[in-house]
């Protein structure tokens, strides 16, 4: 004698990704962060659709962390290389331009 069970299934929960931002250190949801990229040619840019293919650190999306990111210099410890001021400048711009 068989019987046919039928197993409930659980419903699947579906993982929220978290980021951790590298100004104030914070877990927050990754849509709720801006990505910054260094790309294969060393190139460091704002990546707003989470797309760019290279390394990439989080940031809030505050005015406060933009600007402790330049204030501490914090992309050249990220991507352990020697970061220009006009990359911060034009990190700034595109934040304040997005806005």
């Amino acid at each position: 004698m068989t019987e046919n069970r039928t197993r409930s299934k659980m419903p699947k929960v579906k993982k929220i990704p978290l980021r951790q931002c590298i100004a104030c250190r914070e877990l927050k949801q990754k849509k709720d962060m801006l990505r910054i990229v260094k790309n294969a040619e060393g190139a460091i840019f704002l990546d707003f659709s989470g797309k760019a293919s290279g390394r990439g650190a989080y940031i809030c999306d505050s005015q406060e962390c933009i600007k402790k990111l330049r204030k501490q210099r914090l992309i050249n410890k990220v991507f352990s290389c020697e970061v220009d001021d006009a990359v911060y400048a034009a990190i700034e711009e595109e934040y304040l331009g997005k806005k």
